[in-house]
């Protein structure tokens, strides 16, 4: 065990492991915390864009492995099945967290990252280096700490960050179910109070994950009388599961998800993925922004660590960089979301998409980047 890493990463989701295996293999020593154990399914819309390929290859990473499927059409409904389909011009490729979390976990271990299992619960920033101190009350120091910890964590609280003090009104449902969906297709399904992304990953397997109104949702009681009273009523979507049968026990949740403005470094702490900023999962680029992150955190610790830049450079460039990729796309995201929740914008917003098709069109290339050279 090497207590004195230069880099430590707190979380391992997708930006947390791709930064790992960024950094081992330009030859940096890092350690990884991440409380769970692998493979383990996520609540998670499991689409990913084909933007990051060139860079996944770029750190060896063989996607096709997994045997994902290849999407590369969408399909947008409003509640009242209203719908209109398009292309999506660099399409993108569906795969569970399950897998490709495992597979990012193994191939970070080969690279050379060490991971503990354990809960961080305190990091301290003083003389140019953190203390990390885990629930087992073992001690770290690091030159860099990435916080990958995701949506929401203890971290978020004891760092006092402003989003974490107000209370957030979504809630997130996923599972995963077989039956008759089209491969290459991921489709966005409007219901009132919320929206459901639908797409096959692996092994013939359809992921259905949805996002609610916490409001709407406990006026049901249940997921079982919200999918038939509310989900159902769009035409699109109650075919969908009329046509597919459950294959978890019963589905995922988590609650509490903010969509509130995060700041990229907190205590000079440089945060990625989703503890960085969470687009709406309507914009299907979630996971995409989280690799990408990686990227540019990891770019910019090595030029720390090589001594080309000083700290404050690093946490300077890192933002810039961060918001010159993904602040227009949270902004537009936030934008659709204020139509799709509102029943008049929503059916205002698909009479000028059906009119004007290529507005759908302009609304993707909004939400998505181009291929990460």
């Amino acid at each position: 065990m090497n207590p004195n890493p230069q880099i430590a990463i707190i979380g391992g989701g997708l930006a947390g492991l791709t930064a790992a295996i960024h950094l081992c293999k330009a030859g940096k020593s890092v350690v990884l915390f991440e409380k769970n154990t692998y493979p383990k399914h996520k609540v998670c819309g499991e689409f990913i864009s084909n933007e990051v390929l060139p860079y996944l290859k770029e750190l060896g990473l063989n996607i096709e492995f997994l045997q994902p499927t290849h999407i590369n059409k969408t399909s947008i409904s409003i509640n009242s099945g209203k719908s209109i389909s398009a292309y999506l011009p660099l399409g993108g490729f569906g795969i569970s967290r399950f897998k490709l979390d495992n597979y990012l976990y193994e191939k970070a271990i080969e690279s050379g990252c060490q991971i503990i299992h354990q809960q961080v619960n305190e990091i301290d920033f003083s003389d140019n280096f953190f203390t990390i101190q885990t629930e087992n009350n073992e001690i770290f120091q690091a030159k860099v700490v990435f916080g990958a910890f995701g949506k929401r964590s203890n971290l978020d609280v004891k760092l006092q960050r402003n989003f974490i003090q107000k209370k957030s009104p979504w809630l997130a449902v996923k599972a995963h179910y077989k039956g008759n969906f089209p491969n290459d297709f991921v489709e966005l399904h409007n219901f009132e109070g919320g929206y459901c992304g639908v797409s096959k990953v692996e092994n013939d397997i359809i992921n259905i994950c949805y996002l609610a109104k916490y409001e709407s949702f406990k006026k049901e009681k249940d997921i079982s009388n919200f999918q038939s009273n509310v989900l159902n009523k769009n035409p699109k979507l109650k075919a969908v599961f009329d046509n597919s049968e459950l294959l978890f026990e019963k589905p995922l949740t988590i609650s509490q998800i903010s969509f509130e403005t995060k700041k990229q470094v907190e205590n000079h702490i440089l945060m990625l993925g989703d503890t960085a900023g969470l687009i709406h999962p309507l914009c299907g680029n979630g996971m995409a922004m989280a690799i990408h992150s990686a990227k540019i955190a990891s770019k910019c610790t090595i030029d720390f660590l090589n001594g080309k830049i000083n700290r404050k450079d690093l946490e300077k460039q890192y933002e810039k960089q961060w918001n010159f990729n993904f602040k227009s796309r949270l902004q537009t995201g936030k934008m659709l979301s204020k139509f799709l929740l509102n029943p008049i914008l929503s059916n205002v917003m698909m009479k000028w998409l059906i009119i004007f098709p290529k507005l759908l069109s302009f609304l993707i290339q909004k939400t998505h980047g181009k291929p990460i050279q």
